[in-house]
Formats: C-alpha cells, sequence, structure tokens
C-alpha cells in the first residue's frame, strides 16, 4: 500500500464497489487485484489501488468481456503493460472484423434488391443458364463451389447441377461481395445468416440489430479503455 492510504478490509472494499466480500477474493486470486497485505493476524488489507483496480476491471467487463478484462488486468499487475494492450488492440481488431462482415451483409442485401424486380424463374436452372444470368463464367460458379458457398443439386440421372430459387440468390450474394474484394472468409458468414434467417426481410432485420449492438459494444471499450488508461496512470 502508498503512504497515506486508508486501508479497507475486504468488507470495506466489497462495500465500496458493490460486490460481495467473496467475489473481492476471488479477484484477488485471479490477479484482477493487485496483491493485498496481510494483518500479522492473517487479514487481508487493501487501499485504494485495490478499490480503482476493481472499478476498471468492471468498466472493461461490458466491451471486452469478463475474460479478457481478467486477463488485462492480471498482465498490467504482472508488470507487462505491453502485453495488456496487446490483448486490448486484438479486441479491437476483432470488432473491426465484425463490422467488415456486417458491411458486405449490407452489401449483399442491395445487391438482392437490385435483382428482386426480375421475374423469378419458373425452373430449375443448369449452370450455364446461372452464369450468363448474373454475369459471370461458369469456371467462378464452380470455384464458388468448390469453396463451399455454393450448394446446387444435381439433376438425376444425369448428374449435372441444378440451381433453384436460393441457389441463384446465393450466386447472385457471392457474385457482389466478389465484386467488392470480399474475401470467401467473409462471403461465408453472410451466405450462413441469409439461409438462416430465411428471407431478405429477416436478414435486413438481423443485419440492424447487430449493427446497433456493435456501436453499443464500441462506446462500452471506449469507456472501459478509458478507465485503464487512467489506471495506468
Amino acid at each position: 500500500m502508498r503512504n497515506g492510504e486508508r486501508r479497507l478490509r475486504t468488507v470495506d472494499l466489497a462495500r465500496a464497489v458493490g460486490l460481495s466480500t467473496q467475489q473481492v477474493r476471488n479477484y484477488e486470486g485471479a490477479g484482477v487485484l493487485p496483491p493485498a497485505g496481510r494483518t500479522d493476524a492473517g487479514y487481508r488489507v487493501f487501499g485504494e489501488r485495490h478499490r480503482d483496480a476493481l472499478l476498471t476491471s468492471r468498466a472493461l467487463q461490458p466491451g471486452y468481456g469478463a475474460v479478457t478484462a481478467t486477463r488485462v488486468m492480471r498482465a498490467v499487475h504482472d508488470g507487462d503493460v505491453a502485453a495488456a494492450l496487446a490483448l486490448v488492440d486484438a479486441a479491437h481488431a476483432a470488432l473491426h472484423e465484425e463490422r467488415g462482415s456486417l458491411r458486405a451483409a449490407r452489401e449483399a442485401l442491395e445487391a438482392l434488391a437490385g435483382g428482386e424486380t426480375a421475374a423469378p424463374s419458373p425452373h430449375r436452372l443448369r449452370i450455364g443458364e446461372v452464369a450468363a444470368l448474373i454475369g459471370v463464367r461458369t469456371s467462378a460458379l464452380r470455384v464458388w463451389e468448390e469453396a463451399g458457398l455454393l450448394v446446387p443439386g444435381r439433376e438425376h440421372g444425369t448428374g449435372y447441377r441444378v440451381y433453384g430459387p436460393a441457389d441463384v440468390r446465393d450466386a447472385r450474394v457471392v457474385r457482389a461481395l466478389r465484386r467488392s474484394h470480399h474475401l470467401f472468409d467473409r462471403i461465408r458468414p453472410v451466405l450462413d445468416d441469409l439461409r438462416r434467417e430465411g428471407s431478405t426481410e429477416a436478414l435486413r432485420a438481423a443485419v440492424e440489430a447487430r449493427g446497433q449492438a456493435l456501436t453499443a459494444r464500441t462506446r462500452s471499450m471506449l469507456a472501459g479503455a478509458a478507465a485503464l488508461h487512467a489506471y495506468l496512470e
């Protein structure tokens, strides 16, 4: 403890931050808190630094999650601030990747909206017909199938590929996102979402909700990062 710092018992610290005494002990054991001092009788002695550490950890949790918040605080108290900041950087990079996937989903919805004015095909199409319909080579459709993005059916007897309305829709999505230079790994989750939601309307609602959640998480991360900066200072 620092000179002149007010001494806090476990119960005092718990009350100050709204936790139970057992939670305080758990946080100390996990490294979220600096090591506590001990009285001659063996009781823990905390100070304002411990209170600040708990408040910082709780500020980090909404944006970064409890696991990352614990790892960050443990790294700080181990004296490895660079490792703590690397964890923060990784969380922001993951959020940026999520935003990229969200942008891909929005672009896919725009592409589908542009193609929804055309009359739906009354029958199942073969690969050459689909290629001509969406403006790509048949080789592109085969590559997309090999990558697991398209799953056309097969015609009984001949084994020829046949594309139903949903397959044509998926091909339109892939074409639009490839033209925007999205990689297959970013396109695949968009197709998974579209198939799971079952319609463009449902996907649009899901994308909007996800966008709002990402915005809220970004704000929480900013608040948590500010608290960590203040703690480090």
